[in-house]
């Protein structure tokens, strides 16, 4: 359960899909115009990530890693499919964007007319497929863990994304420097709430790391150091008065 929790927060607050690692920023910058698109387009990429990524982690088990097929009999115990998993995310990801993009204009029409060819461009959306390119690299080891996963990034990028369109419809009232309205102050805001973001990475650990003992390892060789200059600043003077004495 705290593995879970862990997670959860983790994904979203310290390895932000936008402000950590930047994915996904062309949507974000292009549809965080107004509030209301933004949220839209924000629960398509929950919903497409929360489905992708368990399904993608279930084709990483079962097909695609070194020895996954054995499964299938021991006579496929050594085969590798790993040089397929780019075109495997790629095509589950397509037909889930798919499905999302039937499910919005059925029920939705105005949403899916506001969101324009942003909704199919999901399943180009680096942040999609960077959700199952993580997922894969750092080994999460069970379905739970990659629905959660998936969730979470999701919804990490929900929270991005409705702040800057939140923060633009403000601005938009708001005397701005010609040279910087549009994309500037956007990417001035998007920085300055990356740095914010940064604040949560003791969040986990309560900042209760234990100091390094490296500090107290380079002041000891410092007074060490400084120990034996004195020692023969003080030879070379009592040698001095021995000749002067002399």
């Amino acid at each position: 359960m705290i593995e879970h929790i862990e997670l959860f927060f983790k994904s979203i607050f310290i390895d932000n899909m936008v402000f950590a690692v930047f994915l996904g920023m062309c949507s974000y910058l292009a549809v965080s115009k107004k509030v209301a698109t933004a949220v839209g387009l924000g629960a398509a990429v929950i919903f497409v990530l929360a489905i992708t990524v368990p399904l993608n982690w279930l084709l990483d088990q079962y097909l695609l890693q070194p020895g996954a097929l054995k499964w299938l009999g021991p006579e496929f115990a050594d085969y590798d499919l790993g040089f397929l998993s780019f075109i495997m995310f790629i095509a589950t990801i397509a037909t889930m964007v798919q499905l999302v993009e039937i499910v919005v204009e059925k029920f939705s029409p105005s949403l899916y007319n506001s969101l324009g060819i942003f909704l199919p461009l999901i399943a180009v959306n680096c942040a999609i497929l960077g959700g199952s390119l993580f997922m894969q690299s750092r080994e999460i080891e069970t379905l739970g863990l990659a629905l959660n996963y998936g969730v979470s990034s999701g919804i990490g990028w929900f929270l991005a994304i409705l702040a800057i369109a939140a923060i633009r419809e403000k601005i938009r009232y708001s005397n701005v420097p010609a040279p910087l309205r549009g994309l500037g102050i956007t990417f001035i805001i998007t920085g300055l709430m990356g740095i914010g973001f940064l604040s949560f990475g003791g969040m986990l650990t309560g900042g209760d790391e234990e100091p390094s003992a490296a500090p107290t390892e380079q002041v000891e060789s410092v007074e060490t150091e400084t120990t034996k200059e004195m020692n023969i600043e003080q030879g070379k003077s009592i040698v001095e008065n021995t000749k002067t004495v002399e």
